[in-house]
């Protein structure tokens, strides 16, 4: 089988930036096209066609430059495949046709994702798979993404290739689904008719007009935009072109809200994660958020049974802002249930603000709320009261909120940091709270533990430790000995090699296995795995076995949907015991 050189660069959910030829030095990426000509530069066109024209049809697809460098130096490889006859998408019950080819490159349909038993071999590993019909399933409803999805974590590690449906007005769209690959065909039909398709849209051609230049223009805008990990926004701007998009974009968000081992657990330093429009409020992000404190969230042990109510702010964390300072002056106590209400996020507790994504959001402030985003307060607040034992609710956060327990509103239409309002809020609080104050120590253990509860399989690891240092690198010792830092860079925890045994007998983070005859040296990779837990999270811990034994820790450089198939790195190592 002839090998394509391939490294992912970036990633972001299901999109990837591919590297393609020597992975120290690409000389070609994806998303890129596949082209019949050679007018176009190789970083954007990495493939030729070739088709024979024959009844089934079979094509060939031809590197436009050495991706596979260590075997030659003329340009390849070339993949072959045969197209196989499809039968159209509403047929879908139908077991009919002819399959097929199998080998480095295949072909595809909806037909034969419901049919061909062939696909789940295991030795089944082509470097390009094409969606042959996805011409037809982009006029149904839902089946595009569907397709796609499946296609996409049956063959993680392979390019995907999308026939007559790309152009330079959808790409961030479809590269958003995981599309890596497209064609010209819809530009050269356009043209045909004196057109261009544009980054927004079909337009009548002017003087020097050149589908290729929007197409460099266009990908240029995705490559960019997935190193930056700000993909999901360009994707959203692109879908208005066409109601269709938009379509698709929701029912891809409702598939991964549906699926696991897809999103991140912890995001690079300076990634933002921007909700500038309505249709961001259903990002599966916000909705995995929504459901994990709607459900699974515990408020820390050490608290009074007063909850309040706090708005958010702009600045994140949100202790960091002029508002939270003066909100914490007029508390002057440390023992209530801190929660924030915010737009998208419903709720973040005081615990968790530092947390991806409660302290990396971006969201413009208007002070409206939308029916849908009271809603959405309103049913997790009653389900935060439902799953604690309340005495009473300080509700200073401006929106509305009745209970069958006494709530106390201390804004009655007042800005928050009014003069009234800061004075009210702190007579509240006094005449409410019947604890002590939590020492500062013991304010930090709380919230560490519950960032282990959110971030691990549980908290027990933190049992009789003690934290210690400065702001914000608190150091948690344990027998006096450092055994992790908060790395607050992260919103997460930098774990020391003294931690692993602990975390092993704890049972705190999930496991991979490495193959037994390997040594472990570096990254974890396809090479040396031997099986993993399906629910990993890009930037998560994870305990290195290898057969019973704990061997160190690594940090997930793919989520779990990759690790089937995906060549290059899927880890990092951290600690080697």
């Amino acid at each position: 089988m002839a090998s394509l050189g391939r490294t992912v660069l970036a990633r972001q959910r299901m999109t990837r930036l591919w590297g393609l030829g020597d992975r120290l030095s690409p000389i070609s990426m994806t998303p890129g096209l596949v082209i019949s000509d050679d007018e176009m530069s190789v970083l954007f066109a990495p493939f030729k066609i070739q088709n024979d024209g024959g009844i089934p049809r079979a094509i060939k697809l031809i590197s436009r430059a050495p991706f596979a460098p260590w075997e030659s130096q003329e340009n390849g490889p070339t993949l072959s495949a045969s197209i196989g006859h499809v039968l159209p998408p509403s047929l879908d019950e139908a077991d009919a046709g002819e399959v097929a080819s199998k080998g480095e490159m295949i072909s595809l349909s909806w037909q034969s994702l419901n049919h061909d038993d062939e696909l789940l071999n295991p030795e089944l590993s082509p470097h390009v798979v094409i969606l042959s019909d996805a011409l037809q399933l982009a006029n149904r409803p839902g089946k595009l993404v569907q397709a796609i999805h499946v296609i996409k974590k049956r063959f993680p590690g392979s390019l995907l290739w999308t026939p007559g449906i790309g152009g330079p007005d959808n790409c961030a769209v479809l590269a958003w689904f995981g599309v890596d690959l497209f064609d010209t065909t819809r530009s050269i039909q356009a043209e045909a008719h004196g057109a261009v398709l544009t980054w927004n849209g079909p337009r009548i051609a002017s003087e020097n007009d050149s589908s290729n230049s929007h197409w460099e223009t266009a990908l240029t805008e995705v490559h960019s935009a997935i190193k930056d990990s700000r993909l999901r926004e360009l994707a959203q701007s692109q879908s208005l072109n066409s109601p269709r998009l938009v379509e698709h974009l929701r029912h891809h968000d409702k598939i991964i809200s549906e699926s696991k081992g897809i999103l991140n657990q912890v995001v690079a330093k300076g990634v933002s994660f921007r909700v500038h429009s309505l249709e961001s409020h259903n990002d599966p992000i916000i909705l995995d958020w929504v459901e994990f404190i709607s459900n699974k969230y515990v408020a820390p042990n050490n608290l009074d049974d007063v909850l309040i109510l706090l708005p958010c702010s702009a600045r994140k964390p949100y202790s960091s802002s002029r508002s939270h300072k003066a909100f914490r002056r007029a508390i002057n106590h440390s023992s209530a249930h801190e929660v924030m209400v915010t737009s998208p996020l419903g709720l973040v507790p005081r615990d968790l603000e530092e947390v991806w994504p409660a302290g990396h959001y971006d969201i413009p402030v208007t002070g409206d709320w939308t029916l849908d985003e009271q809603m959405r307060v309103t049913n997790m607040i009653d389900s935060l009261v439902k799953r604690n034992n309340y005495r009473v609710i300080i509700n200073h956060s401006g929106i509305e909120y009745t209970s069958d327990i006494p709530v106390i509103d201390t804004r009655n239409g007042r800005s928050a940091t009014s003069y009234e309002a800061l004075d009210l809020l702190g007579k509240a609080v006094a005449d409410n709270m019947r604890t002590k104050k939590r020492s500062g120590e013991q304010i930090n253990l709380d919230n560490f533990r519950s960032v282990a509860r959110f971030h691990h399989l549980n908290d027990e690891w933190l049992n009789k430790v003690q934290v210690r240092g400065r702001f914000p690198r608190w150091k948690i010792l344990k027998d006096g000995e450092q055994i992790a830092m908060w790395a607050p860079e992260r919103g997460s925890f930098s774990l020391a090699k003294s931690s692993i045994p602990i975390l092993d007998a704890c049972n705190s983070l999930k496991r991979i296995h490495l193959k037994h005859d390997t040594a472990w040296k570096g990254d974890v990779n396809l090479v040396n795995l031997e099986s993993y837990d399906e629910t990993i999270l890009a930037g998560e811990d994870i305990l290195v076995m290898q057969g019973s034994q704990c061997i160190g820790s690594a940090r997930a450089s793919a989520p779990a949907w990759e690790w089937s198939m995906t060549p290059g790195r899927l880890a990092k190592m951290h600690q080697r015991l």
